[in-house]
């Protein structure tokens, strides 16, 4: 059985991974609304983990994405790691000043 699943579009997609969520691709305003509407389609990690390994080109919008997936995660009572957080949104979580919603 293939325990994989996609969800968002050609730009970037949140993947379920065995018991984790892997992302591919970029996270920019220009697709963000569309990579959460899919991601809503995926069951949450079951280890919680996010890898963003993949993740080859992010703005702030992807921390908006982060953040609507840390606020479903806590409504369905779970939280998310976002692993490796990407040094582009680690700097923009600090000059935000909410680095500490990404801590590990």
């Amino acid at each position: 059985m293939n325990d994989e699943r996609t969800a968002g579009s050609a730009a970037g997609a949140f993947a379920v991974a065995g018991d984790q969520w892997v992302f591919t691709g970029t996270l920019t305003f220009d697709d963000a609304s569309a990579v959460l509407a899919a991601a809503a389609d995926l069951p949450l990690p079951s280890s919680g983990h996010v890898d963003l390994t993949g993740m080859a080109h992010a703005d702030s919008a992807a921390l908006a994405v982060l953040l609507a997936l840390q606020r479903r995660a806590a409504d369905e009572g779970r939280k998310l790691a976002f692993v490796p957080l990407p040094t582009v949104l680690d700097t923009l979580a600090r000059v935000y000043g909410i680095e500490d919603l990404f801590a590990q």
